[in-house]
């Protein structure tokens, strides 16, 4: 298969959609996320949707699968909080494990079965946590963290194994809100290749940029966000979540001229209303991502939260006969 670099070269590539809104169409109950196997499992377990790729497989693959069929050249394994500290809200910590690399396979039985005769890339999801190195929990003492770099980093390390034995193109560090946990889990990626001998995969990066301010949550502009991370020398950087396309728009900008690497992005659709739901329509989505194109911002597009099939189809559709962004080198060149 191309390497996904060369790909990226020639046509600005489609990330998928949301998973969890996709999940949320099948309104499954309690039982149907424990399945046999946890029927007796002693905590609730609806709203763990990693779970569900050993619960519920061919729902994850069926919602890989229309991704894929609405244009998506990068698909994300159904694995955002599926490291043990976060499934320990689930009492599942020693699951972890198996979680991912069934994940990994799910994506990989959905790529067969698509078989659309172009390449396509299965990205190991690895989201930030529930647990955060830079602030502390207790508003009383600010000095004081719930979890060690050490926690993090092991927690990303068997996510990391467990993704690439599972069969992963990719590894992408997605919704930072934190670059500290993101760094943990570039340090656990880039033990787990020296340790494991392998070759290394692709990391992809992308952060969260969650107000108006232009900053992630613990507090860093993008600059200094993309300064801290790209040390671990990433296929691309970008932004995804909390902001629609219209509001992320102006960091897109930014990033993009900063950024010595391709750059990614995949907005909300729009930003939720009073109930919490996404009511941006595929074509409006569309058109905002058609002119970041158009200007030259990107390279990788998509959506995140409220984000479906549609919106993917409608953004793949915009964006085909639009150049990719140059890396700076080859813009220098030209």
């Amino acid at each position: 298969m191309e390497p996904i670099s060369d790909c990226l070269r020639k046509r600005i590539l489609i990330i998928d959609g949301a998973m969890g809104t996709m999940i949320q169409r099948h309104r499954l109950t309690e039982e149907d996320y424990r399945g046999e196997r946890f029927k007796d499992w002693p905590s609730d377990l609806k709203g763990n949707n990693d779970l569900l790729c050993l619960t519920q497989p061919d729902i994850i693959k069926g919602i890989h699968l229309e991704y894929l069929e609405a244009g998506a050249d990068i698909i994300e394994t159904n694995t955002f909080n599926a490291q043990r500290v976060s499934m320990a809200d689930y009492h599942m910590e020693d699951l972890a494990y198996e979680i991912n690399v069934a994940a990994a396979r799910v994506a990989r039985e959905a790529v067969r079965a698509f078989g659309g005769g172009r390449p396509v890339f299965i990205a190991g999801a690895i989201g930030p946590m529930n647990k955060t190195l830079s602030l502390s929990p207790d508003v009383n003492n600010p000095g004081f963290r719930s979890v060690s770099f050490d926690e993090v980093s092991d927690a990303y390390y068997e996510q990391v194994k467990a993704l690439v034995e599972g069969g992963v193109d990719l590894l992408l560090i997605e919704t930072i809100f934190d670059t500290l946990n993101a760094k943990a889990a570039i340090y656990a990626i880039k033990k787990f290749f020296r340790d494991s001998g392998k070759p290394e995969l692709p990391i992809m990066i992308s952060g969260t940029i969650t107000d108006a301010s232009g900053r992630t949550l613990s507090g860093q502009t993008l600059e200094a966000f993309y300064i801290s991370v790209q040390h671990a020398n990433p296929l691309s950087v970008g932004l995804n979540c909390a902001l629609g396309a219209a509001e992320m728009r102006p960091h897109v900008e930014e990033l993009s001229h900063i950024a010595g690497c391709f750059t990614s992005a995949y907005p909300n659709a729009g930003l939720p209303n009073a109930m919490g739901e996404y009511d941006e329509l595929p074509e409006q989505t569309a058109h905002f991502i058609e002119e970041w194109a158009r200007e030259g911002y990107v390279n990788i597009v998509g959506g995140c939260c409220g984000t479906t099939p549609d919106h993917i189809r409608h953004i793949a559709e915009q964006v085909k006969k639009l150049a990719p962004r140059p890396l700076p080198e080859l813009a220098a060149a030209l």
